[in-house]
């Protein structure tokens, strides 16, 4: 029995589309030189086995072995070919080709957006799972998203800022323009004290608006923006100023600088295609916190639970860059707590909240030790099945550092009964940060007037009143005071 030598996928693709070493394998009348078989002319072949190699091309290939010769252009037409790169690249399925054939789907999608091909299923799918989780849990935002954008606007937009658009934000933009200045802001919220931020994902038009030119944030513009706190998540348009062209971070003055310039940076994403469908997968896998129909961007580690005597403790934490610093070192952390009762507990299990004690070790191993009455001035009572939740935070003059310690409850029925309950060890680290490259020059406290001034006070609460401050999109919010470690 004579046994067929395999030839493998690559070399069939090489041949056809003449590059690398398939070039020797093939002739202009799309003859193949097979190993101990002789010259094999295409014509001598059954369509179905060319067929199967062909679905398993790339368009492109499938294009470009509609070039060799009739026979494998007829072939390359076959509709069903067009089936899987219509599913692959343009997210299409068999409800929605409509009434036209799997090629000229896929040729329709390619004419409108085949500059973004290598973006488009990612995002798209991004914001359809985004869009379903949110119709389920937080449906007001649907109402907020705004139509995408047509290609000629985002070109006008380049004339406009005299930068290119990613093409990754490009097509974004195609698929929805943003969202209108709503609270909640589809990027997540958080609230603490007397704070509150909840970010809006920008539509191309007023990104636009707050481009920068200006040194320490040039070429730079605004894709999320907080209209309580005048925060923006910047993208940058160029390598600039120590930055990497389509990286976003959050601003960050260095307050040590006598130039105002000088800005650091806390890097969220190397790209917007990154920075977008990360966020997106943490918030349909439910690792944000849904809180008052808004999204709350506290991260939870899976094993930071303590349970003691039916009593469990979990925690969750978040950063606020808008309340840190890299110079002077001061890195802003919230932690939201939740204490929960088992639901098959004994009704003699209630208890109430006494005290709390903290061990809180910085990066550098510096330990601080704090025991107080309550928590955030209650004294929660738990019962069975039911949940206690708030809210405190820390700071540290390091870039990470992690706290744990304590509970004391009596029991409600007998207050001599006195237990403690273990809070879990939970780490905070504030994000990747890079360091301004602006010069230190002396500048006088005069000539800037939409900067945080040198003798700026970290601990100072007073508010900024200067709503023009906030509207350019380069104001900073203040710290706020909050009861530590409560």
């Amino acid at each position: 029995m004579t046994k067929h030598r395999h030839v493998p996928h690559a070399s069939w693709r090489g041949a056809w589309c003449g590059g690398g070493k398939g070039r020797s394998r093939a002739c202009s009348s799309g003859r193949l030189k097979m190993a101990g078989a002789g010259e094999l002319g295409l014509a001598d072949l059954p369509s179905d086995p060319l067929l199967l190699i062909l679905s398993y091309l790339d368009f492109r290939d499938i294009l470009s072995c509609s070039l060799v010769n009739r026979r494998l252009n007829q072939l390359s037409n076959h509709d069903p070919l067009w089936k899987r790169p219509c599913r692959k690249y343009w997210l299409v399925s068999d409800d929605k080709k409509k009434n036209r054939s799997w090629k000229a789907t896929f040729m329709a999608h390619y004419f409108d957006m085949g500059r973004y091909i290598h973006h488009y299923a990612k995002l798209k799918a991004a914001w359809d799972s985004l869009k379903e989780y949110l119709s389920e849990n937080c449906p007001r935002m649907i109402s907020s998203l705004k139509a995408g954008v047509p290609e000629e606007d985002l070109d006008a937009v380049e004339e406009r800022v005299g930068c290119k658009l990613p093409d990754d934000y490009r097509c974004s933009l195609r698929i929805h323009n943003g969202q209108k200045l709503v609270v909640p802001g589809l990027m997540g919220s958080m609230a603490l004290s007397n704070h509150y931020r909840s970010e809006d994902l920008l539509d191309v038009d007023t990104a636009a608006g707050g481009f920068q030119r200006r040194t320490g944030l040039n070429q730079c513009l605004p894709i999320t923006f907080c209209i309580h706190t005048g925060l923006s998540q910047y993208l940058a348009l160029a390598d600039a100023e120590g930055r990497n062209c389509n990286e976003i971070f959050y601003q960050c003055p260095d307050q040590t600088a006598h130039n105002p310039a000088a800005l650091d940076m806390f890097i969220t994403g190397t790209s917007f295609s990154q920075w977008f469908t990360t966020y997106v997968e943490r918030v349909v896998s439910c690792d944000y916190p849904i809180i008052r129909d808004q999204i709350f961007r506290y991260e939870h580690e899976q094993d930071c639970v303590a349970t003691t005597d039916e009593l469990s403790v979990s925690v969750s934490t978040s950063f606020l860059p808008e309340l840190s610093s890299i110079h002077p070192p001061h890195f802003f952390f919230t932690y939201r707590i939740k204490l929960q009762m088992a639901k098959d507990a004994l009704p003699e299990k209630a208890c109430q909240l006494d005290t709390r004690y903290w061990r809180i070790t910085n990066a550098k191993g510096h330990v601080e030790e704090v025991k107080g009455p309550g928590v955030v001035g209650d004294y929660p009572i738990l019962r069975p099945g039911q949940t206690y939740e708030y809210t405190s935070c820390t700071t540290f003059s390091t870039t990470s550092g992690y706290m744990e310690g304590y509970y004391t409850f009596h029991r409600l029925d007998k207050k001599s009964e006195v237990f403690n309950v273990t809070i879990p060890r939970f780490h905070m680290k504030c994000p990747t940060f890079r360091v301004s490259n602006i010069a230190t020059v002396k500048h006088e406290r005069e000539s800037c007037n939409d900067c945080v001034l040198d003798d700026y006070d970290p601990d100072d609460s007073d508010d900024f009143d200067d709503e023009e401050r906030r509207r350019v999109f380069n104001m900073p919010n203040p710290p706020v005071h909050c009861p530590r470690f409560t």
